[in-house]
Protein backbone atom coordinates (compact mmCIF):
# COMPACT_ATOMS: atom_id res chain seq x y z
CA UNK A 1 0.00 0.00 0.00
CA UNK A 2 1.40 3.37 -0.89
CA UNK A 3 1.51 5.43 2.54
CA UNK A 4 3.48 8.67 0.71
CA UNK A 5 2.86 8.90 -2.89
CA UNK A 6 4.68 12.34 -3.47
CA UNK A 7 8.21 11.56 -1.62
CA UNK A 8 10.83 11.49 -3.52
CA UNK A 9 13.26 8.85 -2.43
CA UNK A 10 10.23 6.02 -3.39
CA UNK A 11 10.84 4.46 -7.04
CA UNK A 12 7.94 2.79 -8.05
CA UNK A 13 6.85 0.37 -10.94
CA UNK A 14 4.09 0.50 -13.26
CA UNK A 15 2.52 -2.84 -11.53
CA UNK A 16 2.74 -1.23 -7.89
CA UNK A 17 1.01 1.94 -8.83
CA UNK A 18 -1.62 0.74 -11.05
CA UNK A 19 -2.82 -1.71 -8.11
CA UNK A 20 -2.33 1.29 -5.64
CA UNK A 21 -4.59 3.17 -7.86
CA UNK A 22 -6.94 -0.04 -8.09
CA UNK A 23 -7.42 -0.29 -4.68
CA UNK A 24 -8.07 3.40 -4.45
CA UNK A 25 -10.65 3.77 -6.78
CA UNK A 26 -12.56 0.49 -6.16
CA UNK A 27 -12.63 1.13 -2.39
CA UNK A 28 -14.05 4.47 -3.05
CA UNK A 29 -16.26 3.40 -5.10
CA UNK A 30 -17.70 0.15 -4.40
CA UNK A 31 -20.79 0.29 -6.35
CA UNK A 32 -22.36 2.46 -8.72
CA UNK A 33 -25.02 3.36 -11.12
CA UNK A 34 -24.96 4.84 -14.33
CA UNK A 35 -26.97 6.38 -17.27
CA UNK A 36 -25.01 6.75 -20.67
CA UNK A 37 -25.73 5.75 -24.21
CA UNK A 38 -24.26 2.80 -25.47
CA UNK A 39 -21.28 3.06 -27.85
CA UNK A 40 -18.51 0.77 -29.95
CA UNK A 41 -20.59 -2.38 -28.38
CA UNK A 42 -18.62 -5.75 -28.93
CA UNK A 43 -19.77 -9.17 -27.95
CA UNK A 44 -17.66 -12.04 -27.82
CA UNK A 45 -17.56 -15.61 -28.93
CA UNK A 46 -17.16 -16.16 -25.07
CA UNK A 47 -20.52 -14.81 -23.88
CA UNK A 48 -19.07 -11.33 -22.47
CA UNK A 49 -20.46 -8.46 -23.75
CA UNK A 50 -17.77 -5.31 -24.01
CA UNK A 51 -18.79 -1.63 -24.99
CA UNK A 52 -18.83 1.93 -23.72
CA UNK A 53 -20.95 4.08 -21.96
CA UNK A 54 -21.05 7.70 -22.67
CA UNK A 55 -22.88 11.02 -22.44
CA UNK A 56 -22.40 14.19 -24.12
CA UNK A 57 -18.86 15.43 -22.59
CA UNK A 58 -17.03 12.13 -21.23
CA UNK A 59 -17.36 8.34 -21.46
CA UNK A 60 -16.51 4.89 -19.51
CA UNK A 61 -15.05 1.60 -20.53
CA UNK A 62 -17.95 -1.24 -19.44
CA UNK A 63 -17.49 -5.13 -19.14
CA UNK A 64 -20.60 -7.55 -18.77
CA UNK A 65 -19.72 -11.04 -18.00
CA UNK A 66 -21.54 -13.55 -19.33
CA UNK A 67 -23.24 -15.21 -16.03
CA UNK A 68 -25.01 -11.78 -15.80
CA UNK A 69 -25.54 -10.93 -19.73
CA UNK A 70 -27.20 -14.49 -20.18
CA UNK A 71 -30.00 -12.96 -18.07
CA UNK A 72 -30.50 -9.74 -20.20
CA UNK A 73 -34.17 -9.88 -21.76
CA UNK A 74 -33.31 -6.89 -24.41
CA UNK A 75 -30.25 -7.33 -26.27
CA UNK A 76 -27.58 -4.02 -25.87
CA UNK A 77 -26.87 -2.14 -29.34
CA UNK A 78 -25.45 1.24 -30.06
CA UNK A 79 -27.17 3.80 -29.48
CA UNK A 80 -29.29 2.29 -26.58
CA UNK A 81 -29.46 4.63 -23.63
CA UNK A 82 -29.37 2.45 -20.12
CA UNK A 83 -29.02 2.47 -16.54
CA UNK A 84 -26.29 0.16 -15.35
CA UNK A 85 -25.30 -1.05 -11.51
CA UNK A 86 -22.18 -2.12 -10.99
CA UNK A 87 -18.24 -1.87 -9.80
CA UNK A 88 -16.02 0.29 -11.12
CA UNK A 89 -12.71 -1.57 -11.54
CA UNK A 90 -8.89 -1.00 -12.93
CA UNK A 91 -7.94 -3.64 -15.68
CA UNK A 92 -4.53 -3.69 -14.84
CA UNK A 93 -3.28 -5.27 -18.34
CA UNK A 94 -4.51 -2.20 -20.28
CA UNK A 95 -4.05 0.54 -17.60
CA UNK A 96 -7.03 1.62 -17.85
CA UNK A 97 -10.55 1.88 -15.78
CA UNK A 98 -14.08 0.32 -16.17
CA UNK A 99 -17.06 -0.88 -15.13
CA UNK A 100 -17.94 -3.99 -14.27
CA UNK A 101 -21.88 -3.98 -14.88
CA UNK A 102 -24.40 -6.54 -13.18
CA UNK A 103 -27.41 -5.30 -14.09
CA UNK A 104 -28.30 -3.30 -17.12
CA UNK A 105 -31.75 -1.96 -17.66
CA UNK A 106 -32.60 0.23 -21.42
CA UNK A 107 -33.86 3.65 -20.63
CA UNK A 108 -34.87 4.16 -24.48
CA UNK A 109 -32.53 5.04 -27.75
CA UNK A 110 -30.10 7.10 -28.25
CA UNK A 111 -30.25 10.39 -30.08
CA UNK A 112 -28.59 8.90 -33.22
CA UNK A 113 -30.75 5.92 -32.31
CA UNK A 114 -33.64 8.09 -33.09
CA UNK A 115 -32.62 9.88 -36.14
CA UNK A 116 -31.83 6.51 -37.48
CA UNK A 117 -35.31 4.91 -36.85
CA UNK A 118 -36.67 8.36 -38.44
CA UNK A 119 -34.84 8.01 -41.37
CA UNK A 120 -35.79 4.35 -41.87
CA UNK A 121 -39.91 4.76 -41.89
CA UNK A 122 -39.11 7.97 -43.83
CA UNK A 123 -37.53 6.47 -46.46
CA UNK A 124 -39.37 3.14 -46.01
CA UNK A 125 -43.07 4.96 -46.95
CA UNK A 126 -40.45 6.64 -50.09
CA UNK A 127 -39.97 2.89 -51.58
CA UNK A 128 -36.13 3.47 -51.44
CA UNK A 129 -36.11 0.00 -49.93
CA UNK A 130 -37.96 -2.16 -52.09
CA UNK A 131 -36.44 -5.05 -53.81
CA UNK A 132 -37.95 -4.37 -57.52
CA UNK A 133 -35.98 -0.97 -58.11
CA UNK A 134 -32.67 -2.66 -57.09
CA UNK A 135 -30.26 -3.08 -60.09
CA UNK A 136 -28.47 -6.38 -61.04
CA UNK A 137 -24.88 -6.73 -61.21
CA UNK A 138 -22.77 -6.19 -64.67
CA UNK A 139 -21.96 -9.80 -65.14
CA UNK A 140 -18.32 -8.60 -66.56
CA UNK A 141 -17.47 -5.44 -65.03
CA UNK A 142 -14.02 -3.89 -66.72
CA UNK A 143 -14.22 -0.72 -65.13
CA UNK A 144 -14.82 -0.72 -60.94
CA UNK A 145 -15.24 2.21 -59.17
CA UNK A 146 -14.37 2.61 -55.37
CA UNK A 147 -15.65 5.23 -52.98
CA UNK A 148 -13.75 4.95 -49.68
CA UNK A 149 -10.58 6.09 -47.78
CA UNK A 150 -7.63 5.82 -49.67
CA UNK A 151 -5.60 5.17 -46.07
CA UNK A 152 -8.25 2.56 -44.36
CA UNK A 153 -8.03 -1.50 -44.33
CA UNK A 154 -11.04 -0.92 -46.62
CA UNK A 155 -9.69 0.09 -49.69
CA UNK A 156 -6.13 -2.95 -49.28
CA UNK A 157 -8.83 -5.56 -49.05
CA UNK A 158 -10.91 -4.62 -51.94
CA UNK A 159 -7.75 -4.35 -53.97
CA UNK A 160 -6.06 -7.74 -52.80
CA UNK A 161 -9.22 -9.51 -53.65
CA UNK A 162 -9.70 -7.94 -57.04
CA UNK A 163 -5.80 -7.50 -58.00
CA UNK A 164 -5.50 -11.28 -57.04
CA UNK A 165 -8.15 -12.85 -58.66
CA UNK A 166 -8.26 -11.02 -62.36
CA UNK A 167 -5.67 -8.94 -64.63
CA UNK A 168 -6.67 -6.24 -66.66
CA UNK A 169 -9.54 -4.63 -64.52
CA UNK A 170 -9.78 -0.63 -64.20
CA UNK A 171 -9.70 0.08 -60.67
CA UNK A 172 -10.80 3.97 -60.22
CA UNK A 173 -10.46 5.33 -56.64
CA UNK A 174 -12.54 8.30 -55.69
CA UNK A 175 -11.11 9.05 -52.07
CA UNK A 176 -13.53 10.65 -49.65
CA UNK A 177 -13.54 10.89 -45.71
CA UNK A 178 -15.70 7.93 -44.14
CA UNK A 179 -16.19 9.56 -40.52
CA UNK A 180 -16.55 12.87 -39.19
CA UNK A 181 -18.00 16.57 -40.17
CA UNK A 182 -18.34 16.44 -43.95
CA UNK A 183 -17.84 12.69 -45.01
CA UNK A 184 -21.63 11.99 -46.11
CA UNK A 185 -21.28 15.49 -48.47
CA UNK A 186 -18.33 13.90 -49.83
CA UNK A 187 -19.29 10.27 -50.86
CA UNK A 188 -22.41 11.83 -52.00
CA UNK A 189 -20.13 13.76 -54.27
CA UNK A 190 -18.18 10.87 -54.88
CA UNK A 191 -20.87 9.00 -56.29
CA UNK A 192 -22.46 11.70 -58.20
CA UNK A 193 -19.20 12.30 -60.25
CA UNK A 194 -19.02 8.52 -60.98
CA UNK A 195 -22.63 8.22 -62.46
CA UNK A 196 -22.20 12.60 -64.09
CA UNK A 197 -19.06 11.11 -66.31
CA UNK A 198 -19.91 7.57 -66.53
CA UNK A 199 -16.74 6.48 -65.31
CA UNK A 200 -17.45 3.20 -64.35
CA UNK A 201 -19.68 -0.15 -64.72
CA UNK A 202 -20.23 -0.60 -61.37
CA UNK A 203 -19.04 1.19 -57.88
CA UNK A 204 -18.45 -0.23 -54.11
CA UNK A 205 -19.13 1.98 -51.58
CA UNK A 206 -18.09 1.69 -47.68
CA UNK A 207 -15.78 1.24 -45.09
CA UNK A 208 -14.05 -0.91 -42.14
CA UNK A 209 -15.81 -1.68 -39.16
CA UNK A 210 -16.12 1.22 -36.33
CA UNK A 211 -18.61 2.46 -33.48
CA UNK A 212 -22.15 3.79 -34.57
CA UNK A 213 -20.74 7.44 -34.54
CA UNK A 214 -18.05 5.84 -37.06
CA UNK A 215 -20.66 4.81 -39.27
CA UNK A 216 -22.82 7.44 -39.11
CA UNK A 217 -21.83 9.16 -42.56
CA UNK A 218 -23.19 6.10 -44.49
CA UNK A 219 -26.76 6.82 -42.14
CA UNK A 220 -27.59 10.23 -43.70
CA UNK A 221 -29.94 11.26 -46.12
CA UNK A 222 -27.56 12.87 -48.53
CA UNK A 223 -25.78 9.24 -48.98
CA UNK A 224 -28.92 7.60 -49.20
CA UNK A 225 -29.83 9.73 -52.09
CA UNK A 226 -27.33 9.63 -53.94
CA UNK A 227 -27.11 5.59 -54.09
CA UNK A 228 -31.11 5.78 -55.53
CA UNK A 229 -30.28 8.07 -58.00
CA UNK A 230 -27.37 6.69 -59.00
CA UNK A 231 -27.56 4.85 -62.55
CA UNK A 232 -24.57 2.62 -61.70
CA UNK A 233 -24.91 -0.23 -59.59
CA UNK A 234 -24.13 0.32 -56.13
CA UNK A 235 -22.66 -2.75 -53.45
CA UNK A 236 -22.52 -1.18 -49.98
CA UNK A 237 -20.56 -2.86 -48.08
CA UNK A 238 -19.97 -0.59 -44.00
CA UNK A 239 -18.48 -2.26 -41.15
CA UNK A 240 -18.40 -5.73 -40.58
CA UNK A 241 -21.03 -8.60 -40.80
CA UNK A 242 -22.96 -7.49 -38.65
CA UNK A 243 -23.52 -3.67 -38.79
CA UNK A 244 -26.09 -2.93 -40.45
CA UNK A 245 -26.43 1.31 -41.86
CA UNK A 246 -29.06 3.08 -43.95
CA UNK A 247 -26.76 3.16 -47.26
CA UNK A 248 -27.16 -0.50 -47.53
CA UNK A 249 -30.95 -0.83 -47.57
CA UNK A 250 -30.98 1.55 -50.41
CA UNK A 251 -27.51 0.16 -52.72
CA UNK A 252 -28.69 -2.56 -55.28
CA UNK A 253 -26.75 -5.48 -53.36
CA UNK A 254 -25.66 -5.29 -49.78
CA UNK A 255 -21.71 -7.22 -48.83
CA UNK A 256 -21.05 -7.51 -45.34
CA UNK A 257 -17.53 -6.54 -45.81
CA UNK A 258 -15.61 -4.68 -48.37
CA UNK A 259 -13.63 -7.90 -49.07
CA UNK A 260 -16.63 -9.56 -49.88
CA UNK A 261 -18.31 -6.74 -52.06
CA UNK A 262 -15.04 -7.56 -54.13
CA UNK A 263 -15.88 -10.82 -54.23
CA UNK A 264 -19.48 -10.27 -55.21
CA UNK A 265 -18.18 -7.75 -57.92
CA UNK A 266 -16.32 -10.35 -60.34
CA UNK A 267 -18.31 -13.34 -58.47
CA UNK A 268 -20.14 -13.70 -61.67
CA UNK A 269 -16.77 -13.69 -63.94
CA UNK A 270 -14.99 -16.29 -61.47
CA UNK A 271 -17.91 -18.55 -61.83
CA UNK A 272 -18.18 -18.39 -65.56
CA UNK A 273 -14.25 -19.39 -65.42
CA UNK A 274 -14.88 -21.94 -63.79
CA UNK A 275 -17.65 -23.35 -65.88
CA UNK A 276 -15.49 -22.92 -68.55
CA UNK A 277 -12.88 -24.68 -66.83
CA UNK A 278 -14.88 -27.81 -66.15
CA UNK A 279 -16.13 -27.53 -69.95
CA UNK A 280 -12.51 -27.60 -70.94
CA UNK A 281 -11.65 -31.15 -69.05
CA UNK A 282 -14.93 -32.90 -69.61
CA UNK A 283 -13.91 -31.88 -73.64
CA UNK A 284 -10.26 -33.17 -72.58
CA UNK A 285 -11.34 -36.66 -70.67
CA UNK A 286 -14.06 -36.57 -73.86
CA UNK A 287 -11.00 -36.56 -76.71
CA UNK A 288 -9.02 -38.56 -74.48
CA UNK A 289 -11.88 -41.47 -74.76
CA UNK A 290 -12.65 -41.27 -78.41
CA UNK A 291 -8.92 -41.64 -79.09
CA UNK A 292 -8.27 -44.35 -76.97
CA UNK A 293 -11.19 -45.91 -78.42
CA UNK A 294 -10.77 -45.24 -82.12
CA UNK A 295 -6.85 -46.22 -81.15
CA UNK A 296 -7.90 -49.41 -80.16
CA UNK A 297 -10.10 -50.08 -83.22
CA UNK A 298 -7.17 -49.37 -85.55
CA UNK A 299 -5.51 -51.56 -84.03
CA UNK A 300 -7.75 -54.00 -84.37
CA UNK A 301 -7.66 -52.97 -88.06
CA UNK A 302 -4.05 -53.30 -88.48
CA UNK A 303 -4.02 -56.96 -87.39
CA UNK A 304 -7.13 -57.70 -89.65
CA UNK A 305 -5.81 -60.77 -92.10
CA UNK A 306 -6.67 -58.76 -94.78
CA UNK A 307 -4.18 -55.80 -93.79
CA UNK A 308 -1.20 -58.73 -93.11
CA UNK A 309 -1.69 -59.79 -96.58
CA UNK A 310 -3.39 -57.52 -99.64
CA UNK A 311 -3.86 -60.53 -101.94
CA UNK A 312 -6.40 -62.17 -99.99
CA UNK A 313 -8.13 -59.31 -100.42
CA UNK A 314 -7.62 -57.67 -103.89
CA UNK A 315 -6.30 -61.45 -105.55
CA UNK A 316 -9.97 -62.44 -106.83
CA UNK A 317 -10.21 -58.79 -108.41
CA UNK A 318 -6.63 -59.13 -109.84
CA UNK A 319 -7.66 -62.65 -111.32
CA UNK A 320 -10.31 -61.19 -112.91
CA UNK A 321 -8.71 -58.25 -114.61
CA UNK A 322 -6.33 -60.53 -116.09
CA UNK A 323 -8.94 -62.65 -117.73
CA UNK A 324 -10.87 -59.40 -119.42
CA UNK A 325 -7.76 -58.64 -120.44
CA UNK A 326 -7.02 -61.37 -121.92
CA UNK A 327 -10.25 -61.73 -123.57
CA UNK A 328 -10.47 -58.25 -125.07
CA UNK A 329 -6.97 -58.66 -126.35
CA UNK A 330 -8.68 -62.16 -128.54
CA UNK A 331 -11.75 -60.23 -129.76
CA UNK A 332 -9.45 -56.92 -130.61
CA UNK A 333 -7.29 -59.67 -132.76
CA UNK A 334 -10.45 -61.14 -134.18
CA UNK A 335 -12.06 -57.87 -135.30
CA UNK A 336 -8.94 -56.75 -137.06
CA UNK A 337 -8.81 -59.79 -139.09
CA UNK A 338 -11.85 -59.74 -140.27
CA UNK A 339 -11.49 -55.99 -141.22
CA UNK A 340 -7.99 -57.02 -142.94
CA UNK A 341 -9.95 -59.73 -145.27
CA UNK A 342 -13.02 -57.14 -145.91
CA UNK A 343 -10.81 -54.59 -147.17
CA UNK A 344 -8.86 -56.84 -149.37
CA UNK A 345 -12.45 -57.78 -151.12
CA UNK A 346 -13.11 -54.76 -152.05
CA UNK A 347 -9.66 -53.92 -153.79
CA UNK A 348 -10.44 -56.83 -155.99
CA UNK A 349 -13.21 -55.49 -156.72
CA UNK A 350 -12.00 -51.61 -157.14
CA UNK A 351 -9.19 -53.04 -159.32
CA UNK A 352 -11.65 -55.22 -161.68
CA UNK A 353 -13.71 -52.36 -162.12
CA UNK A 354 -10.77 -49.86 -163.83
CA UNK A 355 -11.87 -46.75 -162.45
CA UNK A 356 -9.64 -44.51 -164.45
CA UNK A 357 -11.41 -45.08 -167.53
CA UNK A 358 -14.71 -43.91 -165.77
CA UNK A 359 -13.11 -40.95 -165.01
CA UNK A 360 -12.08 -39.77 -167.95
CA UNK A 361 -15.54 -40.44 -169.09
CA UNK A 362 -17.30 -38.16 -166.17
CA UNK A 363 -14.52 -35.22 -166.94
CA UNK A 364 -15.00 -34.87 -170.47
CA UNK A 365 -18.95 -34.96 -170.00
CA UNK A 366 -18.02 -32.60 -167.02
CA UNK A 367 -16.42 -29.79 -169.42
CA UNK A 368 -19.22 -30.03 -171.86
CA UNK A 369 -21.89 -29.33 -169.13
CA UNK A 370 -19.63 -26.35 -167.98
CA UNK A 371 -19.24 -24.66 -170.92
CA UNK A 372 -23.00 -24.49 -172.06
CA UNK A 373 -23.83 -23.51 -168.75
CA UNK A 374 -21.36 -20.40 -169.27
CA UNK A 375 -22.88 -19.31 -172.62
CA UNK A 376 -26.04 -19.49 -170.89
CA UNK A 377 -25.15 -17.35 -167.90
CA UNK A 378 -23.85 -14.69 -170.03
CA UNK A 379 -27.15 -14.32 -171.84
CA UNK A 380 -29.16 -14.16 -168.74
CA UNK A 381 -26.22 -11.48 -167.69
CA UNK A 382 -26.76 -9.14 -170.81
CA UNK A 383 -30.79 -9.59 -170.03
CA UNK A 384 -30.47 -8.60 -166.26
CA UNK A 385 -28.35 -5.66 -167.02
CA UNK A 386 -30.59 -4.11 -169.91
CA UNK A 387 -33.22 -4.56 -167.00
CA UNK A 388 -31.41 -3.05 -164.44
CA UNK A 389 -30.86 0.39 -165.98
CA UNK A 390 -34.82 0.92 -166.90
CA UNK A 391 -35.26 0.23 -163.72
CA UNK A 392 -32.64 2.58 -161.77
CA UNK A 393 -33.76 5.17 -164.23
CA UNK A 394 -37.30 4.82 -163.33
CA UNK A 395 -36.51 4.90 -159.74
CA UNK A 396 -34.61 7.88 -159.75
CA UNK A 397 -37.27 10.08 -160.86
CA UNK A 398 -39.28 8.43 -158.48
CA UNK A 399 -37.39 9.33 -155.67
CA UNK A 400 -36.48 13.00 -157.35
CA UNK A 401 -40.47 13.34 -157.42
CA UNK A 402 -40.99 12.02 -153.40
CA UNK A 403 -38.27 14.66 -152.78
CA UNK A 404 -39.72 17.71 -153.68
CA UNK A 405 -42.97 16.64 -152.32
CA UNK A 406 -41.74 16.58 -149.22
CA UNK A 407 -39.53 19.48 -149.16
CA UNK A 408 -42.74 21.40 -149.94
CA UNK A 409 -44.54 20.11 -146.98
CA UNK A 410 -41.55 20.70 -144.51
CA UNK A 411 -41.61 24.58 -145.61
CA UNK A 412 -45.18 24.98 -145.07
CA UNK A 413 -44.72 23.60 -141.34
CA UNK A 414 -42.11 25.28 -141.07
CA UNK A 415 -43.77 28.33 -141.83
CA UNK A 416 -46.84 27.79 -139.39
CA UNK A 417 -44.42 27.01 -136.22
CA UNK A 418 -42.44 30.22 -137.00
CA UNK A 419 -45.91 32.07 -137.01
CA UNK A 420 -46.72 30.25 -133.34
CA UNK A 421 -43.14 30.45 -132.00
CA UNK A 422 -43.24 32.95 -128.66
CA UNK A 423 -39.94 34.25 -129.30
CA UNK A 424 -41.92 35.97 -132.53
CA UNK A 425 -44.67 37.39 -130.72
CA UNK A 426 -41.80 38.34 -127.83
CA UNK A 427 -40.41 40.35 -130.66
CA UNK A 428 -43.17 42.16 -131.45
CA UNK A 429 -43.28 44.17 -128.08
CA UNK A 430 -45.05 41.35 -125.98
CA UNK A 431 -43.62 39.42 -122.88
CA UNK A 432 -44.14 36.50 -120.62
CA UNK A 433 -44.61 36.71 -116.46
CA UNK A 434 -43.51 34.02 -114.22
CA UNK A 435 -43.82 33.82 -110.79
CA UNK A 436 -40.90 33.29 -108.35
CA UNK A 437 -42.74 31.97 -105.30
CA UNK A 438 -44.12 28.91 -107.45
CA UNK A 439 -41.72 28.70 -110.20
CA UNK A 440 -44.89 28.75 -113.21
CA UNK A 441 -46.15 31.37 -116.13
CA UNK A 442 -48.63 34.02 -114.34
CA UNK A 443 -51.82 34.00 -116.12
CA UNK A 444 -54.09 35.78 -114.17
CA UNK A 445 -54.06 38.43 -111.15
CA UNK A 446 -55.63 36.28 -109.08
CA UNK A 447 -52.41 34.23 -108.46
CA UNK A 448 -50.08 38.01 -107.29
CA UNK A 449 -50.10 39.58 -104.18
CA UNK A 450 -48.11 42.63 -103.39
CA UNK A 451 -44.58 42.37 -103.11
CA UNK A 452 -44.06 39.18 -105.09
CA UNK A 453 -40.98 38.65 -106.59
CA UNK A 454 -41.79 38.11 -110.59
CA UNK A 455 -39.66 37.37 -113.91
CA UNK A 456 -40.50 38.54 -116.56
CA UNK A 457 -38.87 36.80 -119.92
CA UNK A 458 -38.60 39.19 -123.50
CA UNK A 459 -37.16 38.58 -126.41
CA UNK A 460 -33.51 39.31 -125.67
CA UNK A 461 -33.46 38.12 -122.16
CA UNK A 462 -35.42 38.56 -118.95
CA UNK A 463 -35.45 40.75 -115.92
CA UNK A 464 -36.77 40.41 -112.35
CA UNK A 465 -39.25 42.67 -110.99
CA UNK A 466 -41.47 43.00 -107.52
CA UNK A 467 -45.35 43.68 -107.75
CA UNK A 468 -45.92 46.92 -106.22
CA UNK A 469 -50.16 47.04 -106.79
CA UNK A 470 -52.60 44.30 -108.07
CA UNK A 471 -55.71 46.05 -110.10
CA UNK A 472 -58.08 43.62 -111.28
CA UNK A 473 -59.77 44.30 -114.49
Amino acid sequence: MLTNPSAQSVVLTVTQLTHSIKNCLEKTFPFVSLQGEISNFKPHTSGHLYFSLKDAHAQIQAVMFRPDAIRLTTPPKDGMQVVVKGEVNVYPQAGRYQILVKELQPIGLGELLIKLEELKKKLLALGWFKQERKRPLPKFPRRIGIVTSPTGAAIQDILNVLTRRFAGLHIILNPVKVQGEGAAQEIAQAIEQFNQYDLVDVMIVGRGGGSIEDLWAFNEEIVASAIFHSRIPIICAVGHETDHCIGEYVADVRAPTPSAAAELVIGEKEHQLQRLSQIRTRIQQTLFHLIRHDKQRLAAIVKSPYLANPYALLGASVQRLDTLKTDIDTAMRQKLEMLRLTLQGKMHVLASLKPGAKLDHYKHRLNTYAQQIGNLFQVKCMRLRDKTCESSRRLDQAMQVQFRNQKERLDHIQNILDKVNPKTVLGKGYCILFSEKRNSVITSVRTVSTGDEIKVLMSDGSLTSTVKEVIPS
